[in-house]
């Protein structure tokens, strides 16, 4: 069954350990997906800002991330966008994106 969208998106605790969660696992999925430079590998620094918008299966996070090239030692801003369906216990990296490179 499609999640459906049920809420307002409303603005996330970027200290919440769920939420720090799921910036390490965008990270993560980013990193294996092959998507990035073949050269690079992200680390998160932090959670900038956020928000979430439940759906009926879970909540879907819109995330302002930092994260650093353990290569280069650069450290740039992401745009995060993570499905999360709590009552399957699944994530789904749908969005990552550096928001200025």
């Amino acid at each position: 069954m499609a999640s459906t969208t049920t809420k307002q998106a409303k603005p996330i605790n970027v200290n919440d350990p769920n939420v720090i969660d799921v910036a390490k696992f965008a990270v993560d999925a980013y990193n294996r997906k092959g998507i990035r430079i073949p050269e690079s590998k992200l680390r998160l620094e932090k959670v900038n800002k956020g928000e979430s918008q439940y759906v009926i299966d879970g909540a879907n996070y819109n995330l302002t991330l930092s994260a650093i090239d353990v290569f280069i030692h650069k450290s740039n801003d992401y745009e995060a966008i993570v499905l999360e369906l709590s009552v399957h216990h699944l994530r789904n990296l749908t969005s990552f994106k550096p928001i200025n490179a």
